[in-house]
């Protein structure tokens, strides 16, 4: 059997922790930043879990994680 292969674009916006939950990035950070204000861009910080309703859908594109 040929092996399965790894979405590219899945495996460099999503992660496996230890856990087995999967963390994402926040959307809406990469530009047009100067009309946001310091709040929202305060907020858009850090890292989530991907949503239970994606998780199979994500683990599909990372069949080796």
């Amino acid at each position: 059997m040929p092996k399965m292969k790894t979405k590219s674009g899945a495996k460099k916006r999503f992660k496996l922790r230890a856990g087995g939950g999967i963390k994402r990035a926040q959307a809406f950070k990469r530009h047009i930043l100067t009309k946001k204000t310091t709040k929202v861009k305060r907020h858009l910080r850090g890292v989530l879990e991907v949503h239970e309703s994606d998780v199979k859908m994500v683990r599909a594109m990372l069949p080796y994680a």
